[in-house]
């Protein structure tokens, strides 16, 4: 993968920022000096100014410069202006603040009217004034750009570092479901700042995760399906044994482990066979009272061996739905729940299986009577071979419940334990109905 070169994603975030704050004081500078501007500008043509510039002359020239300085505070108060009426060549005369004024360039210089006879009126708002130095719409212009500079630099910052975080996010979901294949996009990975160092090792990690738990899958099957034909010749060689006059007790016991051996091989290979081809799987339309009534069946010589009573409760609305499916492993994998809960309930319980439909789904729930499993592994029930505590260590190799996940999501399902509040476990499985709604 080509990795483009680039600033790394400090310098970024630093330069923007700082390019983005001094764009805004520019742009801030550019608007005072155009507001100041056309502010000396409208106050240079008003007419009203030009006649009371005329006005002060004649007052000067008639009455002096007393009258003329009490004329001039008196208008300037009513408009909120600082006014000075400036003889020709007396610039000399004027206030030293007023001369540094008129001679600056920028935002502090005031409005100069021309008068009668070579005067010149000098303009300057009060302090505090709306005038152009304290002009309202003005600073509400210049706050309203700063703003939405910074804000575009912000949104551009975050998007940057966001976008690819969410990308990585859901990639990192896609491939928790099971979607292997899935890698972060070179766009993402290729960039050459720390979002994308991130990206590539994640890329890396995961095909080395991926190897390993192909490894580790392909390394079960294989030994699963080797072990097959050896288990099978060793059970012949059993029950010759066992007819040719052989211990009776011993030549048992070794059938039965070769039995559990035999069992194991086989809910393996299921494991891996489901996971292998979902997509080839057989769908055709499945009543599901009728498969709860075959597996309860089935499982009717063992529940007395156990001596558990097993209830069925169908709600009426569930009698004649069907799910989209194949029977057969939907059957497994309601057996493999509902052995597992006849081990782990003591003799002379009960085991319910309830069917109900909910928001078009159909909902299996089986409840044993046995001790319940720990709130921090229930979770982890249904990952394979794992094992709860000893309260329910049966004879298992914890692949039953693995089994029917698989199955059941391979149906479009789900599946869930919870520990009951008036003691065992409850397993409910969730099928979206296929027919049978009214």
């Amino acid at each position: 993968m080509t990795v483009r070169p680039g600033l790394s994603l400090f310098w970024r975030i630093f330069l923007l920022i700082w390019l983005a704050m001094a764009a805004a004081l520019l742009i801030n500078n550019v608007v005072d000096r155009q507001l100041v501007n056309y502010e000396r500008q409208k106050l240079e043509q008003q007419p009203e100014l030009a006649a009371l510039a005329a006005e002060a002359v004649r007052i000067q020239q008639d009455e002096g410069r007393g009258a003329t300085w009490r004329y001039l505070r008196e208008q300037g108060e009513q408009r909120g202006l600082q006014l000075l009426l400036v003889p020709p060549g007396r610039d000399a005369d004027m206030p030293r603040h007023m001369r540094e004024r008129r001679t600056e360039r920028g935002l502090m210089r005031p409005a100069t009217i021309d008068a009668p006879d070579d005067f010149q009126l000098i303009v300057w708002p009060h302090q505090g004034h709306q005038g152009w130095a304290g002009y309202a719409r003005g600073r509400v212009l210049q706050w309203t750009l700063a703003f939405v500079i910074i804000s575009l630099a912000c949104w551009w910052i975050a998007r940057r570092i966001s976008r690819p975080l969410r990308l990585m996010e859901n990639t990192a979901q896609a491939i928790a479901a099971g979607q292997n294949q899935l890698r972060v996009t070179p766009d993402v990975a290729g960039r050459g700042d720390e979002v994308g160092a991130t990206a590539r090792a994640f890329n890396a990690m995961t095909d080395q995760l991926c190897a390993l738990l192909a490894r580790q899958q392909q390394l079960l099957r294989d030994i699963s399906h080797d072990l097959r034909t050896p288990l099978a010749r060793q059970r012949v060689a059993i029950e010759l044994a066992a007819e040719t006059g052989a211990d009776e007790e011993l030549m048992a016991s070794i059938l039965r482990q070769n039995e559990r051996l035999e069992a194991m091989t086989a809910q393996v290979l299921t494991l891996y066979r489901l996971s292998d081809s979902r997509q080839s799987m057989r769908r055709e339309p499945v009543n599901i009272t009728e498969l709860v009534n075959h597996t309860l069946q089935d499982a009717a010589d063992y529940a007395i061996a156990r001596q558990v009573e097993c209830h069925l409760t169908v709600t009426p609305g569930a009698r004649q739905l069907t799910v989209l499916g194949d029977a057969d492993l939907l059957q497994r994998a309601l057996d493999n729940i509902l052995q597992n809960a006849l081990d782990h309930t003591p003799p002379g319980q009960d085991v319910n299986l309830i069917v109900r439909v909910e928001d078009k789904a159909v909902f299996l729930e089986l409840q044993d009577s046995g001790p319940g499993v720990s709130e921090s592994v229930i979770g982890q029930l249904f990952e394979p071979f794992f094992r709860a505590d000893q309260s329910r260590g049966g004879q298992g190799w914890g692949l039953g419940l693995a089994i029917a996940k698989d199955v059941v999501q391979a149906h479009d399902g789900d599946i869930h334990a919870l520990n009951r509040p008036e003691g065992g476990l409850s397993v409910v499985i969730r099928l979206p109905v296929f027919t049978g709604l009214d």
